[in-house]
């Protein structure tokens, strides 16, 4: 529900009363309130997603709260009621952020009426805003290594051109992101952009994804339905994953790319598309077309412009930009300020080989935001990740100090001591990377001392 809690000020206890008996049932959260003193202090206390509010109150104007909610950053939609209505005063309540004006004596119909008007609205704007961030938080590729610069390079000479380009590389390293620049730097940037994941689409269907049906096609093709190449006519069509497609629809896929044409199934008539066609893949298409796997012909119509786009592990040096990146956005997304990340934190990410890529990034990363203490930066227990060194770095360290057949007991005190004395005393540092609390560590340390074993720290 959209609307859950509703603040009605109004100096007539009967109208007050008859909100409550209205909407309450409904399960609206109801506060009411006599006065503007009152409606402020309640404001101030609790958020709310509608206002009903009285022009004239006992102790001011509803207008001039009206005013100081304008700026607030949360305000409630606010609807002004009055028993002396005038079109003057509709127009100036509403040129001052009123969502709607409410005339006395009103009927409980109309009280209905305006909460689902408002409850579309407020849906309406939360839609809006939802997808304003997916849009801020689509960046430009991000990283300044040799590999993303020269990926840049590429990007600007192919993408005005009609060239049909491939884009190769491995799971999570932003084949669609790539596409996505391709398609925003193009003649095409204001035409449709359509996208389909061929591995996504069962085989039966996958054909009617391409080309459309008509009606009667086949069972279940109760209408007409325009495929993505007929959706994308004028535009640009995205082929996610293109090695996934059956051999029968790559002489198809071939057919469209030559001659811009094709025929709905179960339809006789040919249909024409200016199409730009995009594809990815994180097969290498050509080991495929060797290996008869892949139609040979379609692959050269597809390879006219390759694009590969580089594993993580070959741009590291962009590691710190994209976690500082994908912090902020999730921090942003979750309602968090997260002051960046703690020192050993930091270390695990560099130092990590990110097998999944920049998508393995991102995860770890809102992973870690959400794991984290707001105010405070990710800690190294957030990440999930393993130390660096974690299986060799041990032994190697400790080895001149731990004798085989040693107590466990005797080797956990060597191993927090060594670490204690690694991170400078420091007794934070030396827990996070341990990864214990500070009072776990505080506790061992006081045992080592009443048991006379301290040997550093």
């Amino acid at each position: 529900m959209a609307i859950e809690k509703i603040l009605v000020v109004d100096d007539e206890p009967i109208i007050r009363k008859s909100f409550e008996e209205l909407l309450r049932p409904k399960r609206y959260g109801i506060t009411t309130a006599s006065t503007l003193y009152d409606a402020e202090r309640i404001l101030k206390r609790d958020g709310f997603d509608l206002l009903f509010l009285d022009i004239r109150l006992p102790d001011g104007e509803g207008v001039d709260l009206l005013e100081r909610l304008a700026t607030a950053r949360n305000r409630p939609l606010t609807i002004m009621m009055s028993g002396f209505g005038t079109i003057d005063t509709a127009v100036m309540c509403m040129r001052t952020g009123a969502f709607d004006y409410l005339v006395k004596p009103f009927s409980m119909n109309q009280i209905e009426v305006l909460v689902k008007k408002a409850e579309a609205y407020r849906q309406v704007l939360q839609v809006n805003e939802y997808l304003a961030a997916q849009v801020s938080d689509a960046s430009d590729l991000i990283g300044t290594s040799p590999a993303v610069v020269a990926l840049r390079t590429l990007l600007r000479k192919v993408a005005p051109t009609e060239a049909t380009v491939l884009i190769q590389g491995e799971n999570g390293t932003g084949k669609e992101l790539v596409a996505h620049e391709l398609y925003h730097a193009s003649a095409r940037a204001q035409s449709p952009y359509i996208k389909v994941n061929c591995a996504a689409v069962s085989e039966s269907l996958v054909e009617s994804e391409f080309f459309g049906h008509e009606k009667g096609a086949f069972t279940g093709a109760t209408e007409r339905r325009e495929g993505r190449f007929e959706l994308a006519d004028g535009g640009t069509l995205l082929l996610n994953e293109i090695s996934e497609i059956s051999p029968r629809l790559q002489a198809k896929l071939l057919r469209i790319l030559q001659e811009r044409e094709f025929e709905r199934v179960g339809g006789t008539k040919t249909l024409k598309v200016d199409v730009r066609v995009l594809a990815t893949t994180n097969r290498d298409l050509k080991k495929a077309a060797d290996a008869g796997e892949f139609r040979e012909d379609l692959y050269y119509r597809l390879n006219v412009f390759p694009i590969h786009v580089p594993a993580l592990r070959d741009r590291s040096e962009d590691i710190p930009l994209l976690a500082e990146h994908f912090l902020q956005r999730f921090a942003r997304r979750h309602g968090l300020q997260i002051p960046g990340f703690s020192d050993h934190a930091f270390e695990l990410l560099r130092a990590h080989s990110w097998p999944g890529n920049v998508r393995e990034l991102q995860n770890t990363l809102e992973r870690a935001v959400i794991l984290s203490d707001n105010g405070k930066p990710v800690q190294s227990s957030a990440l999930g990740l393993a130390p660096a060194g974690r299986l060799t770095i041990p032994c190697a360290a400790l080895n001149h100090a731990i004798a085989p057949g040693l107590p466990l007991q005797e080797v956990e005190r060597a191993h927090i001591l060594r670490t204690l004395e690694q991170a400078g005393g420091n007794r934070t540092r030396a827990a996070e990377r341990l990864e214990i609390s500070i009072r776990t560590l505080r506790n061992k340390l006081h045992e080592y001392r009443a048991a006379g074993q301290m040997v550093a720290g």
